[in-house]
Formats: structure tokens, C-alpha cells, sequence
């Protein structure tokens, strides 16, 4: 690796719309890190943000980890906790430039419930490709997916359960659909609590699923099945970009989807993330519809947005000694 000329940590914390909850407990701000290198002028950013209740690591080891690198940036980053092995890459990728600068910024329409509202984004925007956040009342759940595919003939739909169910609650959910419109479910994100009993559910279903959780477990192989769509990827708990670019690679080979998803970062990681997901899986719509969680965007802006920006030397962002 070439040598870098400087590099400058930052620490950020944004404060959350009210109401944002990680399995159960409450996100009131986002917290995470800004790196910056520099070299021959060019500057390269990356975004080191572990998810609260998801990442193995916590917001104190990624720290820890952060400075050591930065105060000897030759450690190789697949070595490192999956958060700062993946930021310091998109910053060395920014670098090299082999990161490519154009982004996909359409997402899924996310639906709950009001259809009203739902409606109205879906004459804004024309998409035809729309998302549920599931797992917490099935019969209702189902209620409400075979009345979008009913009501709009065009539309697609992706549902994430995060393993919420138990194989009688799945089987209740499908039950609500009806049988000629369950082609049209893209895929279930990991609809119960172990990947046997979800594959167990596709099978009497005929729903197809996605792995999402199951991604990052240690023996996790990318591997086609009968019902499996999709693997979805959200590289802040997955790992380096080299990682991620791996395992997209494997997916397409066996004709698998995949899905860049978010981990909730700040509109810097996700414009990466965006640039990521078209680079790398142009056919895909991305999971990236997290942006509106937050009160300000840092650094970057993600398009379209009307949030406010703040930059580096905001009152959101602090400067930290690694030396």
C-alpha cells in the first residue's frame, strides 16, 4: 500500500427522529467516525459507524481499533472488526479511485399501512418496487401485502421479518396472500428464527426468501437453493469492500440478487454505500431508505435531500487525538 500523507479522525454524533428503536431499544442518537486521508492532495473519506445491537464490535472498541491503524496505517483491514475494516476501505478505495463516483439513490417505497400516504409516493414517484417491515402481528401483516399486490397490479414487494417469526406465525402471514400473487413478493428477508425452518416455509409456501442475518455468520457459504431470491449485504456489519465485492461476486455467479442495505449511517456512508450498489449490483434496487432516521446529514449530501448539512467543523462532529 502506498504510504498516506495525513489523516484526521473525526467523531460524530446526530441526533435521531424520535421514535427510532433497535430491537427494542430506543436510538436517540447515531454516533460513529469520519476518517480522512490524504495523499498527493487527493482526499479519501470513510464512515466507521457500528450498529447498536447488531455489530459484534461496540462504538469504544471500534475506537480503540480506529487509532491503532491510524497511528500505523499498514495493517492489512480484512484483519479488522467489520465497521472499521469497511470504512478504512472505502477511504483507501476513495484514494485509488476505484470507487466509482456516480451513486443509486432509488429505493424501495416503504409501506406502513396508510395507504393513503403510500399512494400519493407511488403517483410522485412511479416505482413499482415497494417494502414491509414485518414480523410483529402476521395476520395483519398478510392483510395489508395482499391488498398492495391486489390494489396496484404493477407492484412488486420485498418484506423483512429479522427472523421475527415463529413457522406457524410465517405460515399465518402467507395464508392472508393469495396463491396467484405470491410470485410477486420478491422476497422474504430471513421470515423465522433459524434458516431451516425459514427454507421449511419458502418450501410450503412458495415464498420465495432472502438471507440476511445469515450472511454474517462464520460458516455462512453463497450457495443457490431451491426458493432463495436473494442474499442482502449491509457491508457496516459484513466487513471490508473487498469482502463485500466477494460475496456479490459469488451471488451473481449463481444467480442470486443482491442488496446493499444500510446499517443506519450518516448521509456519508450511504452516498458510499449508493455509489457501492451501483458499481457493483446495477441490476438491484438498494436498501438505503434510512436517511430520514436522522436530523442532519454529514459531509456529503445524499441526493435529493432536504435535510440540513453539516461539515466537518459542525457542532455534530468533534476531532479526535490519535497520536
Amino acid at each position: 500500500m502506498q504510504s498516506i500523507d495525513k489523516i484526521k479522525l473525526y467523531r460524530y454524533r446526530i441526533p435521531c427522529q424520535t421514535g427510532v428503536v433497535l430491537r427494542k431499544q430506543p436510538l436517540v442518537e447515531r454516533q460513529g467516525f469520519i476518517i480522512q486521508l490524504e495523499r498527493s492532495g487527493k482526499m479519501g473519506f470513510g464512515e466507521i459507524a457500528p450498529l447498536p445491537t447488531f455489530s459484534t464490535e461496540t462504538l469504544e472498541m471500534a475506537e480503540q481499533q480506529l487509532k491503532r491503524w491510524c497511528q500505523s496505517p499498514t495493517q492489512n483491514v480484512e484483519e479488522l472488526y467489520p465497521s472499521v475494516a469497511f470504512g478504512l476501505s472505502c477511504a483507501l478505495a476513495e484514494l485509488e479511485g476505484s470507487l466509482d463516483e456516480e451513486g443509486a439513490f432509488e429505493s424501495a417505497l416503504l409501506c406502513d399501512g396508510n395507504m393513503t400516504t403510500f399512494k400519493a409516493k407511488l403517483a410522485q414517484t412511479g416505482s413499482s418496487l415497494a417494502k414491509i417491515k414485518i414480523g410483529f402481528d402476521a395476520k395483519q401483516e398478510g392483510v395489508l401485502a395482499n391488498r398492495l399486490l391486489t390494489e396496484f397490479p404493477q407492484l412488486q414487494l420485498r418484506l423483512d421479518a429479522n427472523r421475527a417469526w415463529q413457522q406457524d406465525q410465517a405460515v399465518e402471514f402467507a395464508q392472508q396472500i393469495a396463491k396467484s400473487l405470491r410470485s410477486r413478493i420478491q422476497f422474504i428477508e430471513e421470515p423465522c428464527q433459524t434458516p431451516s425452518l425459514s427454507r421449511q416455509f419458502a418450501q410450503l409456501t412458495g415464498i420465495a426468501i432472502a438471507w440476511d442475518e445469515t450472511v454474517r455468520e462464520a460458516d455462512f457459504c453463497v450457495k443457490k437453493e431451491p426458493y432463495l431470491n436473494a442474499i442482502v449485504i449491509k457491508p457496516t456489519l459484513v466487513g471490508s469492500l473487498a469482502k463485500c465485492i466477494d460475496l456479490i461476486q459469488q451471488a451473481h455467479q449463481q444467480g442470486l440478487q443482491v442488496v446493499i442495505s444500510s446499517s443506519i449511517e450518516s448521509s456519508l456512508g450511504l452516498s458510499q454505500l449508493a455509489r457501492i450498489a451501483k458499481q457493483y449490483t446495477p441490476e438491484s434496487v438498494a436498501g438505503l431508505d434510512t436517511l430520514h432516521l436522522m436530523k442532519v446529514q454529514l459531509v456529503r449530501g445524499w441526493n435529493g435531500s432536504s435535510l440540513p448539512l453539516a461539515d466537518l467543523q459542525s457542532e455534530f462532529i468533534e476531532p479526535i487525538q490519535f497520536a
